[in-house]
């Protein structure tokens, strides 16, 4: 259709999500495995006192004796001071005796457990898909796989589900390059186990039946039932598909340049696809470890099911600011390459776009794409660099080296620069970092803050933006500090003029997205969770009706407020109520929003003469006290929709600390 006079064009692509592994967002989260530390690469880098055996303890039922030992196979990584070596490291287990006396009748063994992420989740009847790697030493053996539910210290555990393989034997050759060759033949066990019955605090025991030696590795339980079959756990993936998200920029955040631990810890895009087992893994910035069983294949495939455009955000050879604890010092601790090795990090770009949307049959890294599955490209379009660094003048030259030479390369690729923290005008890095998108015409500059909801509900930063500037705004990161009703309406009325301002900001995305009970980083954030349910916060269903509404025409005429001149002409900056009305022309449908964050009811009077509507619209309320927040044992605010007789002129009363969403079908 065509768009009724006085509308303004508008971005599209309003609202979408960002992902970084916060708060355990992604091992123990999104990511569906259901093991911690199946490859035994935890490490002290990582948490004081962590190691291989973290997450495992030995399980030896019955009178069996052994012992094991981690050992470590060092593996030439890139050919780069950033990451010069990678650790393996595998399991020895040694049976000394398996054995039971008359005093003991029950199931015997000696070997490993996994209470995965705070104990296994486990429901009757489904399939978990269960695989470990293993070199058998000397004769034959058995290995017993069971799911159980521990039942306490000198007890036997409850069968759940088990399997036995068998292990052929193996000698041990002679000679080094022989014996070399057989510590690296790894033999893959595979089985499918379905539990007899629901349990919550489940465990795997990987049991050895007979004497001797084994080598064991990349341990996994998954199970079959995960969002269409990529891995992720269902319900959080589908959470994400309700907010209707036009895009997702990941994996980050700090975790792109490392946080404050150095190069060595910067996220590297290669290191996270191929097989999981001969994947990367490393610290998290945030404090733990990241297994990268959830990697750009898994991004990517997620933003394919979603239907939205892939963001990745590559590091840019810059640290980030408060590395080593650097943040307290008065020009902090920003590190960063030398110019002579730029063109690694440019490289990665250039591959990185390769491996997206390369032909398979004359590009190598697009053939490592069609390996894992996906013969087709994902079609890359946006591609970011750099993560809120400090815009000094040493980023400024490396961030201008890899732009040039990346959109020399691949004109087509819209870059998404960086201004730096607290994106507010005044700021330093703010004021930089758009000197410097202004200076290399960046298409569009990623702004980050955190504030208080008096911020959003009395600022209007975009209202004030020059009209004629080639660069659009990401708005990439920001919050109000808490999770009440009131700041999700504050977020409301804040959206509500970047909507008004949808020429100039082209995209948005609250953070942090995720996070875990008892393993929370950050407050607030979208979505909290843990091993069995999730609860959406009020600013979740603020973000959903936005998502559900957006188009490419704004009207600012068709509502007053009682009292108040048109939207255009009132003193927005210091209202506790607004409005929006958007065209999407090609669903057909006209959305009206109407916010008060204040505690008296307003009048709205709407005018839609001009608009073509059908009989009925759908109304949707999203009410409660200003202090109301949602948990895991109640959700008191939650969206109500209703069907109305649609009216092209009416008047509507607003109550108090609502946010009401009306909409047409044309």
């Amino acid at each position: 259709m065509n768009a009724p006079k006085g509308g303004k064009a508008i971005s599209d692509q309003l609202i979408g999500i960002f992902f970084e592994d916060i708060s355990s967002s992604a091992d123990g989260g999104l990511f569906a495995e259901l093991l911690q530390n199946g490859s035994f690469e935890f490490n002290a880098n990582e948490h004081d006192g962590w190691g291989p055996s973290t997450a495992w303890k030995i399980a030896r039922p019955g009178h069996s004796l052994g012992f094991v030992r981690p050992t470590t196979t060092g593996i030439p990584a890139f050919q780069s001071y950033t990451h010069p070596y990678i650790s393996n490291t595998e399991m020895l287990l040694h049976v000394e005796r398996v054995k039971e006396y008359y005093d003991y009748k029950g199931w015997k063994g000696f070997g490993l457990q996994n209470d995965g992420f705070g104990g296994i989740v486990l429901k009757a009847g489904a399939k978990y898909d269960f695989s470990m790697r293993m070199i058998n030493i000397g004769e034959a053996k058995q290995v017993r796989v069971a799911l159980v539910e521990p039942q306490g210290w000198g007890k036997d555990p409850k069968l759940l589900a088990d399997t036995i393989f068998d292990l052929a034997a193996k000698k041990m050759p002679e000679g080094r390059e022989n014996r070399l060759r057989f510590h690296s033949s790894w033999t893959e066990y595979k089985a499918t186990l379905t539990p007899s019955e629901d349990c919550t605090k489940a465990a795997l025991q990987i049991l050895m039946l007979n004497e001797g030696d084994v080598r064991l590795d990349d341990v996994s339980l998954m199970p079959q039932d995960t969002y269409k079959g990529h891995g992720l756990r269902k319900d959080l993936v589908q959470a994400l598909a309700d907010l209707h998200p036009k895009f997702m920029r990941f994996p980050g955040g700090c975790v792109v340049h490392g946080g404050g631990d150095g190069f060595w810890n910067t996220y590297r895009w290669k290191q996270t696809i191929g097989p999981r087992h001969q994947r990367q893994q490393m610290k998290n910035t945030w404090g733990y470890h990241q297994s990268m069983g959830l990697g750009y294949y898994e991004y990517f495939l997620l933003c394919e099911d979603l239907q939205m455009e892939p963001l990745p955000i590559l590091p840019c050879g810059v640290s980030c600011q408060g590395a080593g604890g650097g943040w307290g010092m008065r020009h902090q601790a920003q590190d960063v390459v030398p110019m002579n090795q730029m063109d690694e990090w440019v490289q990665d770009a250039l591959d990185l776009i390769e491996w997206a949307n390369g032909d398979p049959a004359t590009s190598a890294w697009a053939k490592k794409r069609a390996e894992a599955g996906h013969p087709a490209p994902f079609n890359l379009k946006y591609l970011g660099i750099g993560n809120e660094e400090r815009i000094s003048p040493e980023f400024a030259e490396r961030f201008k080296y890899m732009y040039e030479k990346v959109t020399a390369a691949h004109p087509e690729i819209i870059i998404v620069g960086t201004a730096g923290p607290g994106s507010h005008p005044g700021n330093g890095d703010f004021e930089n970092g758009w000197k410097l998108a202004e200076e290399i015409g960046m298409p569009i500059i990623d702004e980050h803050y955190y504030e208080k909801h008096d911020y959003f509900l009395n600022s209007r930063q975009y209202d004030k933006y020059p009209r004629d500037r080639k660069t659009k705004v990401y708005l990439g990161e920001y919050a109000a500090k808490d999770k009440k009703l009131i700041d999700a309406l504050a977020e409301a009325l804040y959206l509500l003029h970047v909507e008004r301002n949808g020429d100039v900001v082209c995209m948005t995305s609250y953070a942090p997205l995720f996070a875990k009970k008892d393993a929370t980083n950050w407050n607030p954030d979208l979505i909290y969770f843990d091993n069995e349910r999730l609860y959406l916060t009020c600013s979740y269903y603020v973000q959903q009706m936005f998502g559900q509404s957006s188009g490419q025409y704004y009207y600012g005429d068709c509502v007053r407020f009682e009292g108040d001149e048109p939207d255009v002409c009132q003193p927005v900056d210091k209202s506790r109520y607004g409005q929006s009305v958007v065209l999407n022309v090609k669903t057909r449908r006209l959305y009206v929003k109407l916010c008060n964050a204040g505690d008296q009811p307003v009048e709205a009077r709407l005018n839609l003469s001009r608009f073509p509507l059908k009989k009925t619209a759908t109304k949707t309320v999203l009410t409660g006290a200003p202090d109301a927040e949602n948990n895991y044992e109640a959700q008191p605010v939650v969206p109500q929709t209703t069907t109305v007789k649609a009216q092209k002129k009416a008047t509507l009363t607003v109550a108090p600390y609502s946010f009401v969403m009306l909409e047409y079908q044309l």
